[in-house]
């Protein structure tokens, strides 16, 4: 398979298809490469090379003690960016994935960065604090802590309901997607899904965002329950000048694949703008 080892010897995983400008994707957390496929088989057909990889700890990657944390994710993601010598590339960040791109930028800059998309993405900070009163209390990632080592197979398969929007009346409910869901997860390992929540939910990346001084993109689903739009995108797109903000109504946490045609199309959309055309 192919992959690079990190500094520290942990091996990152990685899809790499299609040629052209590259598109970088990175995951949410508990899932692997394999959850931005209906993404990387629409952009990779249209003439982009798509390259998503498997966070440490998570998928195919290695399972370190060690480095659960998004300083070190951003660091291997800057690695494997430099390992495949990656220019004018494209950053979209799926909820944790996105935390992972904006420390990525706050701590490597921009220059090999041509623009960046955040989906259903966890910054500016989803703990509620006294300076970010919108945000959930430590108390609930608590509780998701308890579940993830008191049993989390059952967990993950409870998890799926709500991340897709599955519990909402009328919701047309795929359960192959949700065991899809559960096998990514079951896929990460329990140390890696453990620290992953301290990760997604107490690291402070306001000051990474305003590092950001390319085009952005920020969706949203205003029917997130995972990481509610009030305490993340809304203030994001303040945060970041310039960047382009668009709410899809009614939208669940995981609208890459339940609204997977809108979102590959916006995609499209953002990522050919600006490029002039071959002759």
């Amino acid at each position: 398979m192919p992959a690079i080892t990190t500094k520290d010897g942990t091996q990152i995983y990685y899809k790499d298809w299609g040629k052209g400008q590259p598109l970088v994707f990175s995951h949410g957390w508990p899932l692997s490469a394999d959850a931005w496929e209906d993404q990387m088989i629409f952009l990779a057909a249209r003439g982009y090379r798509c390259i998503a990889h498997d966070r440490r700890g998570h998928g195919r990657s290695g399972q370190p003690w060690d480095g659960n944390d998004m300083d070190t994710y951003a660091d291997d993601l800057a690695e494997l960016v430099a390992a495949l010598d990656l220019r004018d590339a494209i950053h979209i960040g799926h909820s944790t994935g996105g935390g992972e791109v904006a420390r990525y930028i706050g701590r490597h800059g921009t220059k090999r960065v041509a623009k960046a998309v955040l989906i259903s993405a966890v910054p500016p900070l989803m703990l509620k604090t006294a300076k970010n009163p919108g945000g959930l209390p430590l108390a609930a990632f608590d509780e998701i802590r308890a579940a993830v080592l008191t049993d989390r197979a059952q967990f993950f398969k409870d998890l799926s309901l709500p991340f897709y929007g599955f519990n909402r009346p009328g919701a047309k409910i795929s359960e192959g997607l949700r065991d899809s869901f559960w096998l990514q997860g079951m896929l990460c390992g329990h140390k890696a899904a453990f620290d992953c929540i301290k990760a997604f939910s107490e690291t402070d990346l306001t000051e990474d965002l305003k590092r950001f001084d390319v085009p952005t993109l920020i969706l949203h689903g205003d029917d997130d329950q995972i990481v509610p739009i009030g305490a993340s995108a809304l203030l994001s797109s303040k945060i970041v000048t310039g960047s382009t903000l668009k709410v899809y109504p009614g939208a669940p946490h995981g609208m890459p694949s339940t609204l997977k045609d809108r979102v590959n199309e916006e995609l499209l959309t953002f990522i050919a703008q600006g490029k002039v055309a071959a002759a």
